[in-house]
C-alpha cells in the first residue's frame, strides 16, 4: 500500500484534515515529519526512529508492505533537497497538495510568526514540488483547497479519499477537542484545530491582513501566481 503525502502551504487548514486521517483508526498518521527532521534531527514513527529523509521514507514503504497504510502531511515553508533527489518519492508514493487562498493564508501565517521571510509563506515552494511531481510522474496531482475544506467538507475528504484509495469514513469528520501528542512540537501553530470538535470556518482575532499591511499585500501578491496555477488542479477547477 503506498503511503499517502499531503504537501501543504503554512496556515492551509492542513492540521484539521489531518485531525481527519487521524480519526479514521486505520493509518499510521505523521504530522510534519520532514521538517521535524530538519528541526530535531530524528523523528519516530511508528517505533521506528530515524535521522534523514530517505530513512524516513524507508520506514513508509516498509509499513506499507507489511500491510499499515502511512498518511503524512508537511509544509512548504522548508525545503527537502535530499528527498526530492529519491525516485522512489515519485514511483512509490501518492502525493497530495492542500493550498488555501493567499489573503487568509498569510494573514494567518503572519499572526503566528511575523518575522517569517517570503519564502517562508510557501506557495512557490509548494509549486515547485507539485511540478516535480507532475514532471516525475506525468500525471497532474490532486489539489485540494483549505476554503472548500470548511465550506464543503464531506465533498472535500470524499474526493480526496476517492483519489487516494481510503474509503470515506464519515466517523472520522468529529472528534474529540484535545491537544494531540504528534504536534506537541509546534503546538502554538495548533490551537484552533486542538480546540475543534469538527471541520468548520472560524472567525479570526483581528489581525493585520493584506488589505491594511502594504508588507503583507507584497507577500500576497507575490505568491498569488503559483497559488493560481494550484489551484486549477483542484477537482472544483476541473
Amino acid at each position: 500500500m503506498k503511503p499517502i503525502l499531503l504537501w501543504a502551504v503554512p496556515r492551509s487548514r492542513s492540521t484539521a484534515f489531518l485531525r481527519v486521517m487521524m480519526e479514521r483508526g486505520d493509518l499510521e498518521v505523521a504530522h510534519e515529519p520532514f521538517s521535524s527532521l530538519q528541526d530535531d534531527g530524528g523523528f519516530t514513527l511508528a517505533g521506528q526512529t530515524v535521522t534523514s529523509p530517505v530513512e524516513l521514507l524507508d520506514v513508509m514503504l516498509g509499513l506499507g508492505a507489511a500491510g499499515r497504510r502511512v498518511f503524512a502531511k508537511d509544509t512548504s515553508d522548508y525545503t527537502y533537497t535530499p528527498l526530492f533527489d529519491d525516485e522512489r518519492l515519485f514511483t512509490d508514493v501518492i502525493n497530495t497538495f492542500m493550498i488555501r487562498e493567499p489573503e487568509g493564508a498569510v494573514a494567518s501565517h503572519y499572526a503566528v510568526n511575523p518575522d517569517a521571510t517570503l519564502d517562508e509563506y510557501g506557495f512557490e515552494y509548494l509549486h515547485a514540488i507539485f511540478e516535480a511531481v507532475r514532471s516525475a510522474t506525468g500525471e497532474t496531482p490532486l489539489v485540494i483547497d483549505g476554503d472548500d475544506l470548511v465550506a464543503r467538507p464531506e465533498e472535500t475528504v470524499r474526493a480526496y479519499c476517492a483519489h487516494v484509495g481510503l474509503e470515506f469514513r464519515p466517523e472520522a469528520m468529529r472528534w474529540d477537542p484535545g491537544e494531540q501528542t504528534g504536534w506537541r512540537r509546534t503546538t502554538r501553530w495548533h490551537t484552533e484545530v486542538a480546540g475543534s470538535s469538527g471541520l468548520a470556518a472560524t472567525a479570526p482575532a483581528a489581525r493585520e491582513t493584506p488589505s491594511t499591511s502594504a508588507h503583507l499585500r507584497r507577500v500576497a501578491d507575490h505568491h498569488r501566481p503559483y497559488y493560481e496555477a494550484l489551484a486549477r488542479a483542484r477537482p472544483s477547477a476541473a
